[in-house]
């Protein structure tokens, strides 16, 4: 099934349906401020499907979305004096922080080899509208099927996720076609030291420049 999700009538006709399918046991299929992505509730079920729709090779985690940084917080993930700066220059937006904490509130299987979960506050109003309305977060990973193309727009991706629309297992929110935008920026603050993972929307340079010595 699939739903618009670009005008703001759009986006709370379709909150209670995502919250209805979530509940379910269901995978959804949605826009960001990047690419298309899949995702589920944040639990140890939620992932372990999610990870079976996508074909994706166990121990490589899903980042997070959230709402606000109240929801971090709740989550008991841990931000850091260079999280903490690097959150107020580019949240909401296209960077991602991989954040220590949460130990008995979060899956395992969200943790990377450096015992962090990744988290971005999305600056997709739609989505950002949605996980405050749900309160809790979302797992969330490109729409394509390990070294596939990303989805850039909800045809793409329910075309190449047929059968689990076609089943019901997958709920595409259409919230239009994307830019050619990159995907976001992570960065390791799980040390004292923040370390680059991924270079992505944001560079390197724009993180130096605008966080100084707390950027990596």
């Amino acid at each position: 099934m699939t739903v618009p999700f670009r005008a703001p009538e759009q986006v709370a006709a379709a909150i209670p349906l995502v919250r209805s399918h979530l509940q379910a046991g269901g995978l959804l299929g949605y826009p960001t401020e990047t690419v298309y992505g899949l995702g589920s509730p944040a639990t140890e079920l939620g992932v372990q499907r999610l990870v079976q729709l996508k074909g994706r090779r166990p121990g490589k985690p899903f980042l997070l979305l959230v709402s606000d940084r109240a929801m971090v917080q709740r989550l008991g993930l841990v931000l850091t004096r260079a999280a903490t700066t690097l959150a107020d220059m580019f949240w909401p937006g296209p960077l991602t922080l991989v954040l220590a904490g949460a130990e008995d509130r979060l899956p395992d299987l969200l943790r990377g080899p450096e015992g962090g979960i990744a988290v971005r506050w999305t600056a997709h109003a739609g989505m950002a509208r949605l996980i405050g309305a749900l309160g809790e977060p979302l797992t969330s990973t490109s729409a394509n099927r390990p070294g596939g193309p990303t989805a850039a727009g909800s045809t793409m991706l329910e075309q190449e996720f047929r059968e689990a629309v076609t089943a019901g297992t997958l709920l595409v929110l259409d919230g239009g076609p994307l830019g050619n935008v990159p995907p976001s920026t992570v960065v390791d603050c799980t040390g004292p030291v923040p370390r680059l993972v991924r270079e992505g929307a944001i560079p390197r340079a724009e993180l130096r420049r605008r966080a100084a010595s707390h950027a990596p």
